[in-house]
């Protein structure tokens, strides 16, 4: 008899230990205002702390952001906004409405830092509900032991994962991470292609676009922040999601680095940005124009590698 209560006695234990911690919590957190996408949590020292919110309720309040990004509702678009760092206003009511762009005008597909860190918040949220507990018996298994595993599924072998290997692993859980800025479905599977390799470069100390495995457990730390990157010309920075043009091709400033389309300009498309306004620019002016955007990029390179060196 003695012996059929304990399981009894430890399930009392078990409901007045989590009653006392949700108490706990009421308490720390009575008087702390967090904001809009933010909750209060309890740190181990019994601190209040603001995080982002982990999960928004389910209820659909269709509403577009100034981003250009339809959510589910509004506490969805707080909360990418505090996951980004971005500040991102609802603009309208339902969803956004797809714009029409001149041909002359036609933007590259590129990955910008909302893109990269979506993304990424995409894959740490689906690797942290793999996350085990210690049980009383049985051991648990915890986030850089699951990163683990995955990094030793998908190397081939030289204790590196390429953008390749990387996309793969990604694709893992294809519904988890699935981005779709984009209304066709080959610019969104572009879309992630170019944000693999934004992620790679993140964390990629020694710029050989391959990740170890302290490089990989790094890039998708819960704790880490990303470094904001702008763009570089002519001796001014620029913010991720600028623009400038040369004739009929678009460049934009994506994770610190300038990316154009490559269209074939006619005649009667004019010149936006020439030096002399009665001239059009030659192909050779062109490619060096092109080539200034990305000045900053190759001193980046060489600084990195004079580092290393030293």
């Amino acid at each position: 008899m003695m012996f059929r209560s304990i399981p009894v006695v430890l399930l009392l234990a078990i409901v007045g230990c989590h009653a006392e911690v949700t108490q706990s919590k009421s308490k720390v957190c009575a008087n702390v205002f967090c904001g809009a996408g933010r909750e209060c949590a309890v740190t181990e020292k019994g601190e209040p702390t603001c995080l982002c919110i982990e999960h928004c309720k389910p209820h659909k309040r269709t509403v577009c952001g100034n981003n250009g990004k339809t959510y589910r509702n509004h506490c969805e678009l707080h909360r990418d906004a505090c996951l980004t760092g971005l500040k991102i206003q609802v603009a309208h009511d339902g969803h956004c409405k797809e714009k029409k762009v001149d041909k002359a005008a036609v933007s590259p597909v590129v990955c910008y830092v909302a893109d990269r860190n979506e993304l990424r918040s995409r894959v740490i949220d689906w690797l942290q509900t793999e996350v085990v507990p210690d049980g009383w018996f049985t051991k648990g298994s915890n986030f850089s032991e699951i990163l683990h595993k995955y990094f030793k599924n998908y190397d081939n072998g030289d204790a590196q994962l390429d953008s390749t290997e990387l996309l793969k692993f990604i694709q893992h859980n294809d519904s988890a991470v699935e981005l779709r800025s984009y209304a066709d479905e080959e610019s969104n599977r572009l879309l992630r292609s170019l944000c693999v390799d934004a992620l790679i470069e993140l964390s990629d100390e020694n710029a050989d676009w391959k990740l170890s495995f302290d490089e990989f457990l790094n890039c998708l730390k819960p704790g880490f922040n990303p470094p904001e990157k702008k763009c570089s010309l002519e001796d001014e920075l620029y913010e991720d999601g600028a623009e400038t043009q040369v004739e009929c091709n678009r460049c934009v400033c994506a994770c610190g680095n300038w990316v154009c389309t490559a269209m074939t300009c006619d005649e009667k498309t004019p010149a936006v940005e020439p030096a002399d306004p009665n001239e059009e620019m030659t192909e050779e002016e062109w490619t060096r124009h092109v080539a200034e955007l990305n000045k900053h990029q190759e001193t980046v390179e060489k600084m990195k590698s004079s580092t290393k060196e030293v």
